[in-house]
């Protein structure tokens, strides 16, 4: 368990973690800037004060050289990064710590850790980067277990086989983002998957999740990068026939493709790769209103012209992330390719932008050079955001965000009344609030709108907030047509949805598969299936 470490907390490493005195010197532009929030932030507690209880498992000798129970690696693998898990650990709370944290150097030691916490009764969380944002990793099981491991998948880092000819390779699925595109650099070939996690998420973790990428158009969920995957279940070892397409019937992949860990441990993929892109275009176009830019969005959406780049910002969230002035909602359009120039490509989109009252100030920049000005002080807020989340916890602000996708004919009504329905809940609860909606992907038959909520909250009463807030606005997206999560997974904090989203003869089916491949129900109890969380009720 050497090597770097995860701030014990909140996001990114423990050597980027802000001091009190830097956090202290932003609290005060970011009250100004937001209009609410406390100028003297909160410190955390620091990792050496958090208290565990003793562990319940001791694994046997052979396992022991990849186990550990100390408390700093427990507590670093209690939580991912959910909003509720960061107050929580900013505070020094840890509801449920693994007992024991295992991190397996080859797929040997997955088989005999399974096998073991089976003899012993424990359950067993699979854990990638721990960057889940709905509780997908805490290790709440329930009192049925003799005690919890988690599996930390992370020492399982390599491109195992580079495929030069189908433009693919065998990946282990421990491997960090930065780690897999710098393996994949000298074949001169990119995964090019970047969702905000990037880089402190693991391909696993992506496949478990069903995680979005940063395309906004075209293949950007990691289900059309997966060509093959290979798990290992307390039954035995399951992996599909690498493929470009079978009509073979349901297909292996997409069970375990969002399983959460709940259906056996992956290990391993073989995924689709592409050549890095050498030309870039790139424009931000202004639109009076939301609403007209996008009808914009969907024209482009269902041009066949597939931007690589399309996210519609409104109004209040480009002047948030500094993008614009407030005045106007934004479209960040973008195209490339490894093969050709894409000036053209972007020239007929800005016309379809045209059409829909949509307007820009300078020429198209193109090689790359378009990511200055507002987009690229989009692009940068976009990548800042998970860490301004810890900043924004010690000054008493309450930040979330509910991502949905739904069908186009439906979009107007359904971002009004979401918006609406956050609004009104966040006012009561806090006094005052901030919502703002963008969309972040784009299909032809519809779209995914992602709201923001942020609003000053009492300290210590953040959980119970939180709760309220997040039953109304989920509420909402299910009243309206929209899926309960588009990119984040379910995890313990979307389950109550889940359950009413999903087909009950599908959740009979799926609940079959967990019986054959986990008898025990030591995989991830709780999420998907089963017990739910103490967050969820029983």
């Amino acid at each position: 368990m050497s090597g770097r470490e995860r701030n014990h907390w909140g996001w990114g490493w423990e050597d980027e973690q802000l001091s009190h005195e830097q956090v202290r010197a932003a609290a005060g532009p970011l009250v100004d800037h937001l209009g609410f929030g406390e100028r003297e932030p909160e410190a955390p507690v620091a990792l050496a004060a958090i208290e565990l209880p003793a562990p319940r498992l001791a694994p046997p000798p052979a396992l022991a050289t990849f186990c550990a129970s100390d408390r700093d690696t427990r507590v670093r693998h209690a939580y991912g990064r959910a909003y509720r898990d960061l107050v929580r650990a900013f505070r020094g709370r840890v509801d449920h710590s693994p007992d024991v944290v295992a991190r397996p150097r080859e797929e040997g030691e997955v088989e005999q850790l399974l096998a073991w916490a089976a003899d012993v009764g424990a359950a067993v969380i699979p854990f990638g980067g721990g960057t889940s944002v709905v509780g997908g990793v805490e290790p709440d099981v329930g009192a049925g277990f003799a005690g919890s491991v988690t599996l930390d998948l992370t020492a399982l880092d390599q491109v195992l086989e580079v495929d030069p000819v189908s433009a693919s390779a065998r990946v282990q699925a421990g491997v960090l983002g930065p780690a897999l595109e710098a393996q994949l650099k000298p074949h001169g070939l990119t995964l090019r998957h970047y969702p905000q996690s990037f880089e402190l998420s693991t391909l696993g973790g992506w496949i478990a999740t069903r995680a979005g990428g940063h395309f906004a158009t075209g293949p950007t969920h990691i289900d059309d990068l997966v060509a093959s995957v290979r798990a290992i279940t307390p039954v035995g070892a399951w992996e599909s026939r690498r493929l470009p397409g079978s009509g073979a019937g349901p297909s292996p992949d997409r069970l375990l493709l969002g399983s959460e860990g709940t259906l056996g441990v992956i290990t391993e993929a073989w995924v689709r790769l592409r050549r890095p892109p050498t030309h870039r275009a790139t424009q931000v176009v202004r639109f009076p209103g939301f609403g007209g830019g996008a009808q914009a969005v969907r024209a482009l959406a269902q041009s066949g012209l597939q931007p690589e780049n399309c996210r519609l910002l409104d109004a209040r969230e480009a002047a948030l992330t500094l993008a614009g002035d407030g005045r106007a909602a934004l479209l960040m359009l973008g195209f490339e390719s490894a093969h050709e120039p894409v000036d053209g490509r972007l020239a007929a989109g800005l016309r379809i932008c045209a059409e829909h009252g949509g307007t820009w100030d300078v020429p198209p920049a193109g090689d790359g050079s378009g990511r200055e000005g507002a987009a690229g002080g989009w692009r940068s807020a976009f990548l800042r955001a998970p860490y301004l989340r810890d900043v924004l916890v010690a000054i008493g602000v309450l930040s979330e965000t509910f991502e949905t996708a739904v069908p186009w004919d439906r979009l107007p009504a359904f971002v009004a009344d979401v918006r609406g329905a956050a609004r009104a809940a966040t006012v009561e609860r806090c006094g005052d609030a901030i919502v703002t909606c963008r969309i972040t992907h784009a299909y032809p038959d519809g779209a995914a709108p992602y709201f923001t909520v942020l609003a000053p909250v009492r300290r210590g009463a953040e959980l119970e907030t939180w709760d309220e807030i997040k039953r109304v606005v989920s509420d909402a997206i299910l009243a309206g047509g929209g899926t309960i999560t588009h990119h984040h997974a379910v995890g313990r904090d979307h389950r109550p949805w889940y359950d009413q989203q999903r087909p009950e003869p599908f959740a009979l089916a799926l609940g079959a598969a967990k019986a054959a491949l986990d008898p025990a129900g030591t995989l991830n109890p709780g999420v998907l299936l089963g017990r739910r969380g103490g967050r969820s009720g029983g």
